[in-house]
């Protein structure tokens, strides 16, 4: 079984130039992005730069890639949805996702490929069980920039700002039995300590992998999402000692080790697999 991306790398449509050098970057998923990374008047020349490229050797040899369309109401959504009807394209990541008939189109179009809503406005945060639960939807990403324009919230360092809406994310997945949700971007490029402590956050919250804009965040998201040594020490003492138990009642480190102790044990260890 492969394992969830940890970490999704965007790369501007309209720079072919750079959609090899992000699938080398060792990013676990690379979105070649037509929406926010494009100018208005480079669409076409955006969509066509990936065509040709989908279609060449860089195609070929790259295998499944993820695409950033625009969004619905955009007047480049019918080109980006032929576009994305191209062999090569494994995911569409839907911005500003508000409607289950939306991603209805979306899957219409490319039925060979996944869903990875955006959910990035209150109408998006408002329907959010809706969308985690529309066919084809493989997990939820969360668009913390554009939901705070769209709601007039600054959030601070601490993110207490936009807590409930992050965990509306969480939620939905769980009961729609996706895959743990995608943290949206960190601004930063070069402070590796804002960009481990953000994904920690969001690790912490019940999220399981972020977006990336540049390919130097990668090391400190992926420092993020995997467990540490001490976790991974403590995991095997759990394990153990409960296959030492046979289903008795047993304590590890001074704490009563119960089925949901146990689970995240194995689970932590599944994960450093």
């Amino acid at each position: 079984m492969t394992a969830a991306p940890r970490s999704y790398l965007f790369v501007p449509g309209d720079r072919p130039e750079r959609y090899a050098k992000a699938l080398a970057s060792g990013a676990d998923a690379v979105i070649v992005d037509l929406e926010d990374a494009v100018a208005a008047g480079a669409k076409d020349q955006a969509r066509a730069s990936l065509a040709a490229w989908l279609d060449g050797a860089g195609g070929a040899a790259a295998g499944a890639l993820a695409v950033r369309i625009n969004a619905a109401a955009s007047p480049s959504f019918d080109a980006d949805l032929a576009l994305v009807a191209r062999a090569g394209v494994a995911v569409v990541v839907v911005p500003k996702a508000e409607r289950a008939a939306d991603l209805a189109r979306v899957r219409a179009a490319a039925p060979h490929a996944a869903l990875l809503p955006l959910i990035e406005t209150a109408a998006g945060i408002d329907r959010v069980r809706e969308i985690a639960a529309a066919p084809g939807v493989q997990r939820l990403a969360f668009g913390a920039i554009d939901l705070q324009v769209d709601l007039g919230v600054e959030e601070t360092s601490a993110g207490d700002e936009l807590l409930v809406f992050r965990s509306a994310l969480v939620l939905a997945s769980r009961l729609a039995g996706l895959e743990a949700p995608v943290d949206g971007v960190t601004t930063a490029i070069d402070d590796a300590g804002a960009i481990e402590a953000d994904a920690r956050r969001a690790r912490r919250l019940g999220y399981g992998a972020k977006l990336c804009i540049h390919p130097r965040q990668l090391a400190a998201v992926h420092a993020a999402f995997a467990p540490s040594a001490d976790e991974l020490a403590w995991a095997e003492r759990v394990v153990a000692a409960a296959d030492q138990a046979a289903g008795a009642a047993v304590a590890v480190d001074g704490r009563m080790v119960d089925r949901p102790v146990l689970l995240r044990a194995r689970a932590l260890l599944a994960r450093s697999r």
